[in-house]
């Protein structure tokens, strides 16, 4: 090929990267501080083709994961294993999620396991993904690859009150 027609092609192919990248199915997220866990990549490399309906896409960060065109579900491993919390705490099938319904009106729920270290977050889009979905695909990876720290959700009908004491 002469030089000239190289260096033409050269400059077609470097013109189409930016358009390409346009075209991306890549969805961008950040890693947690402990990405690197090997729980985490135990987890990852299982995680299923799709959750409440919504295929899985690829991301750019170490220990994470999506559903969606628009991404609906996103996920996160390695997490530092969040303390009590006024949140609600619910269990499912094993794990405990604390549930952060602060941005509701904008159809968002968070749910973060509770007792387990690394920890899992999931942001999801209620009108699009249920967290019941959520929690039956991730729960059997998460039981299995992630250790249980022994924290376990309660409620304030679960604490016993203080004794009284005596004068």
């Amino acid at each position: 090929m002469p030089r000239s027609t190289r260096t033409l092609a050269l400059l077609a192919a470097v013109a189409l990267i930016p358009g390409l990248a346009a075209c991306s199915t890549t969805v961008p997220m950040q890693p947690a501080k402990l990405a690197n866990d090997a729980a985490c990549a135990e987890v990852i490399s299982r995680l299923p083709a799709s959750i409440s309906g919504q295929d899985r896409r690829w991301t750019d960060a170490q220990a994470t994961g999506a559903w969606g065109d628009p991404a609906a579900i996103l996920m996160t491993c390695g997490l530092e294993a969040p303390g009590p919390s006024t949140l609600p705490c619910r269990s499912f099938d094993g794990v405990d999620w604390i549930v952060d319904e602060s941005q509701a009106d904008q159809n968002r729920y968070t749910l973060t396991t509770f007792g387990r270290q690394p920890a899992v977050q999931v942001f999801l889009d209620y009108d699009i993904a249920s967290s019941g979905d959520v929690a039956q695909a991730l729960g059997p990876l998460i039981r299995q690859y992630l250790p249980a720290t022994g924290s376990v959700c309660t409620s304030v009908s679960d604490v016993t009150p203080a004794p009284t004491p005596t004068p």
